[in-house]
């Protein structure tokens, strides 16, 4: 039997990834709901584009996933549109709604055909159950994923758990930069003369 390289993997018993109504709730009690994606900025679509980008970087395929709200509608399809026009291959573009019953189908589909990397514009909440079933029932991987600033959000990790999005890094609205380490979300300027 397969065993996730973290230890979450089948041979740990039936438990959900998944998290459950009454921890979800306290959560959202002690850290207040999350915010809703925000329409991306043409700095942040750089920014992220320069994190695929970076010298050594060899990124050629990715897929794109997103929530289905407009705003991270609209910032995938920028990002595709941007990735593709510097000669990228989009492999796929995966949505998902905010409540699932399970979040495998999206996981699957987001895995699928082996992307060189992730990239990601969703509204918190619902990418907080998707990291979690991506890590659980797939060989996805956090430090191969960018995400729109929507997701720079230190109660995300809290959320997940601090092993789940551990090197997930992303885009600014202002053109920085900001990673997961651990439970930490770590923000960096824009480059000088960027």
């Amino acid at each position: 039997m397969h065993t996730h390289p973290r230890g979450h993997g089948p041979a740990d018993g039936p438990a959900s990834p998944l998290i459950g109504a009454e921890d979800l709730a306290e959560s959202l009690a002690a850290y207040g709901d999350l915010p809703r994606p925000a329409p991306h900025t043409d700095a942040e679509l750089a920014a992220l584009i320069g994190l695929l980008t970076r010298p050594k970087a060899r990124i050629e395929t990715v897929t794109v996933g997103h929530s289905r709200d407009a705003a991270s509608r609209a910032a995938a399809g920028a990002f595709a549109a941007a990735w593709q026009a510097r000669g990228g291959t989009v492999l796929a573009a995966v949505d998902w709604p905010e409540s699932a019953a399970s979040w495998l189908r999206p996981a699957k589909r987001l895995t699928d055909g082996e992307p060189d990397a992730w990239v990601i514009a969703a509204a918190p909440l619902g990418f907080a159950q998707l990291a979690r079933r991506l890590r659980h029932s797939t060989d996805w991987e956090p430090s191969r994923t960018v995400a729109f600033a929507a997701l720079q959000d230190s109660r995300l990790p809290a959320l997940t758990g601090p092993e789940t999005l551990h090197g997930l890094r992303g885009a600014t609205s202002g053109g920085g930069t900001w990673e997961v380490n651990g439970r930490w979300v770590t923000t960096h300027p824009p480059a000088a003369g960027a």
